[in-house]
């Protein structure tokens, strides 16, 4: 048998990594009018997953994981609900999502999404509970800047140096 017979294939839930899962949730964002980053750092020293924000300026958040160990190993998850109006769990296939049923993960309070590389589902909706006006302006303007700065840098390299950890301030 050769080596290759014993590894999952290419298209198989097994494989799919964390970049696949914000991929497939990024398309089904899009096609909603959802508008997010990768890697948002939060003034709370933690790094979003996925940042975005919707038509109506909601700010949503998706912590991607793609492991048991990592999603039963993760107690900080909840500092990211302060500075968001949506949260969810984004998961890929493979990921049984029964922990996420148990108070642990706030099932009231925690969408949940499924992702592949290609495509998401959401298989529960995110209640809705509205940041204050003020905190909400702060991070839409912080991942304005930060969106505007990784832009920037795509075209000018040069302007890497200027503008702090991630483009983010404050």
């Amino acid at each position: 048998m050769a080596e290759t017979d014993s590894l999952p294939p290419a298209s198989s839930p097994a494989t799919v990594a964390a970049p696949d899962v914000a991929r497939g949730i990024g398309r089904l964002f899009a096609r909603n009018d959802i508008w997010c980053l990768t890697e948002m750092p939060l003034r709370c020293g933690r790094r979003a997953d996925l940042m975005g924000i919707d038509a109506k300026g909601h700010v949503i958040i998706v912590e991607i994981k793609v492991s048991r160990a990592d999603l039963l190993g993760d107690g900080k998850w909840t500092d990211y609900l302060d500075y968001c109006d949506r949260f969810y769990w984004g998961l890929s296939p493979a990921l049984d999502v029964s922990p996420l049923e148990t108070e642990a993960f706030l099932p009231d309070r925690c969408g949940l999404i499924v992702a592949d590389g290609y495509d998401a589902e959401i298989l529960r909706p995110a209640p809705l509970r509205q940041l204050a006006a003020a905190r909400r302006k702060v991070e839409v303007e912080r991942l304005a800047r930060a969106s505007l700065r990784r832009l920037v840098n795509l075209g000018d390299e040069h302007t890497l140096q200027w503008g702090g950890q991630g483009g983010v301030q404050g």
